[in-house]
C-alpha cells in the first residue's frame, strides 16, 4: 500500500541525519579539543610560537592598582629611599667639622677705641692660621673688666686662642689655662712665658701678665711650638681717637 510505505521510508532518513549530526558534534568537539591545547601550549612557556610573541601584558587594571593609592605610594616612596641610599654611599664625607672662617678687624678696631688698656693682637700669622671667632666680653659696660678672645685652627689643624684681659691675673690665668699650677716656662723671643698643661682636656698654654695688669693668654691643643708662633706674632696696638690711630709707646717685656 502505497501510503504505508513512507513512513518506513522515513525512518532511515531520520536515522542518518541523526548519525550525521552526532559525527558534526564529534567533529566539531574535536576540533575545539584540539584548540583548546594549542591554547594551553601557547599559555605555557614551551608553547611553541606563541611563547616567543613579546613580554607579557600587565592588563590595566592591575597596573592602575600598582600605580594609585597605597601601592603607588609604597612605591614612590621605595624609589626615593633607594635614591637616597645611592647620593649618600657616593658623597664623600669627612669626620672633622669644618668652622667658618671670621673677619675679627672690628673687634680689633672696636678694642683700639675703647679697651681700657693697650690691645695685642697677631700681625704677620702666616695664612695657614685661620681665625675662627673673635668675641669681645664688657667692652661698653663700665669699669668691669674687658676681654677679648679670638681663636685659630693651626696649620696642624689644632686649636689655638688668644685671650686677653685686665681681669686679675691670679683668677683669669687659672681660669683660661684650666690649671693653677704652672709645669715651667717658655722663652719666646726673648720674653718668659709660663707654661701649663691639662691633660685630661688636652690643653696647652702660654700665659704671662703685663706690667699694666693685663694678662695674654695662647691656650688649646695646639703644640707649645704653634702656641709659640701665635706668642711671637702678638703686638701691641695703637689706640684710636675718633678713628685716628694715636702713637702708643712699646711697653717693656716683662720676664
Amino acid at each position: 500500500m502505497p501510503g504505508g510505505a513512507a513512513p518506513e521510508d522515513a525512518a532511515p532518513d531520520a536515522g542518518e541525519n541523526a548519525t550525521a549530526n552526532d559525527a558534526g558534534g564529534a567533529a566539531a568537539a574535536g576540533d575545539a579539543a584540539a584548540d583548546g591545547q594549542a591554547a594551553a601550549r601557547a599559555e605555557t612557556p614551551g608553547g611553541g610560537r606563541a611563547a616567543a610573541t613579546g613580554p607579557v601584558r600587565v592588563s590595566p587594571a592591575v597596573y592602575k592598582r600598582l600605580t594609585t593609592g597605597l601601592g603607588g605610594f609604597t612605591m614612590a616612596m621605595g624609589a626615593c629611599l633607594l635614591l637616597v641610599a645611592a647620593i649618600y654611599l657616593i658623597t664623600p664625607r669627612s669626620h672633622q667639622e669644618v668652622l667658618p672662617t671670621v673677619d675679627y678687624q672690628s673687634q680689633l678696631w672696636a678694642m683700639r677705641s675703647d679697651a681700657p688698656y693697650t690691645v695685642y693682637a697677631p700681625e704677620n700669622l702666616p695664612p695657614t692660621w685661620r681665625p675662627t671667632s673673635s668675641r669681645l666680653h664688657g667692652l661698653g659696660e663700665g669699669k668691669g673688666p674687658v676681654a677679648w678672645h679670638l681663636g685659630f685652627v693651626t696649620p696642624s689643624d689644632e686649636y689655638a686662642a688668644l685671650e686677653q684681659s685686665n681681669e686679675k691675673a691670679s683668677e683669669y690665668v687659672p681660669r683660661m689655662t684650666n690649671n693653677k699650677k704652672p709645669i715651667g716656662t717658655q722663652q719666646v723671643d726673648g720674653v718668659t712665658w709660663t707654661k701649663y698643661h691639662r691633660k685630661d682636656k688636652k690643653a696647652n698654654s702660654l700665659a704671662r701678665t703685663l706690667p699694666n695688669g693685663v694678662s695674654l693668654v695662647v691656650t688649646g691643643t695646639a703644640s707649645y711650638e704653634e702656641l709659640a708662633v701665635l706668642a711671637a706674632s702678638l703686638k701691641p696696638q695703637p689706640r684710636t681717637t675718633g678713628g685716628v690711630p694715636v702713637p702708643t709707646a712699646s711697653p717693656s717685656n716683662p720676664s
